[in-house]
C-alpha cells in the first residue's frame, strides 16, 4: 500500500512538473514569436477594448465556431462548460477548508461530468462522420479523445458505481504539499482515473490541447485592426530600423 502511493505520489509530482515546465517553454515560445504583419480576421475591431471584448466571446462562448458549424459549437461549448464545472468541483480535494462557492457548485459538477462525456463523444463521432474532418484526423487526435472519455467516464463512474474513499484522496494530495506521501485508496477505478490524469497532464503541453493558453497569442485574434491609421512593425523589425 505504501509503495503504490509512493509510486502515484511520484507521478504527480513528474506530471506536475512536465505541465508547468512545459507550458512557461510553451507561452515564452509563443510570446517571443514575431507577427510582422496585421492579420486580425475581419470583421474585426479597431481599438484594444473591442479586442477585448472579442477575446472574451471567444473564450467564453466560442464566437468563431458557431459561425462555423453548430453542430461542432454544441458539443465543443458542452464539453469545455462541463470540464470548467469538473474543475470546479474537484478544487475541494485541494483546498482546506472548502469555500462556500465550491461546495455550491458540487452538485452542477456532476452534471458537468455528464455535459464533458457527451460534448465529447459528439466531437469524436465528428471524426468519423464528417469526410473532411476524417481526412485531416490523425491517430493522436483518437488518442487524445479517447483519453478524455475516459478520464470522464471514470469519474462518473466512481461517482454512481464504485465509490471510494474521498476523504482518504483529499489527504493524499494535500499531503503532496509539504513533501509528505499519505496512503491512497488502493481501488482499481480510482488508480486508473489517476493515472489517466497524470498522463493527460504529462501530454498537454507537447498536443494540440495547447490551443487553450494558445488562442490568445494567435494574431488573427487578438490585434487591433488600424492598418491605415498605425503602422505595424514587429519589435525585431524596429531593432533593424534602429541599426
Amino acid at each position: 500500500m505504501s509503495f503504490l502511493s509512493d509510486v502515484y505520489a511520484g507521478l504527480f509530482y513528474f506530471a506536475a512538473f512536465v505541465l508547468v515546465a512545459g507550458l512557461a517553454n510553451k507561452i515564452i515560445q509563443y510570446a517571443r514569436t514575431p507577427a510582422p504583419l496585421k492579420i486580425p480576421t475581419t470583421p474585426a475591431p479597431t481599438t484594444k477594448l473591442g479586442v477585448t471584448l472579442r477575446m472574451t466571446r471567444e473564450v467564453v462562448f466560442f464566437e468563431s465556431l458557431f459561425r462555423g458549424s453548430k453542430w461542432t459549437w454544441i458539443f465543443g461549448w458542452m464539453f469545455h462548460f462541463g470540464l470548467f464545472l469538473v474543475t470546479l468541483r474537484h478544487l475541494r480535494y485541494f483546498l482546506d477548508p472548502v469555500p462556500l462557492l465550491i461546495e455550491m457548485i458540487q452538485p452542477f459538477g456532476i452534471y458537468g461530468g455528464m455535459a464533458m462525456v457527451v460534448g465529447l463523444a459528439g466531437l469524436w463521432a465528428r471524426r468519423f462522420l464528417v469526410d473532411r474532418v476524417r481526412y485531416i484526423t490523425a491517430l493522436s487526435d483518437h488518442l487524445i479523445l479517447a483519453l478524455l472519455i475516459s478520464i470522464g467516464v471514470s469519474g462518473l463512474l466512481m461517482r454512481f458505481v464504485v465509490h471510494t474513499d474521498i476523504m482518504r484522496v483529499k489527504q493524499f494530495f494535500q499531503g503532496l504539499y509539504v513533501g509528505q506521501v499519505q496512503i491512497l485508496p488502493a481501488d482499481p477505478l480510482l488508480l486508473l482515473h489517476l493515472l489517466l490524469v497524470a498522463l493527460l497532464m504529462i501530454i498537454f503541453p507537447y498536443s494540440k490541447l495547447l490551443h487553450a493558453p494558445g488562442l490568445f497569442f494567435s494574431p488573427s485574434r487578438n490585434q487591433v485592426d488600424n492598418p491605415r491609421e498605425q503602422r505595424h512593425i514587429a519589435p525585431w523589425a524596429k531593432r533593424l530600423e534602429q541599426d
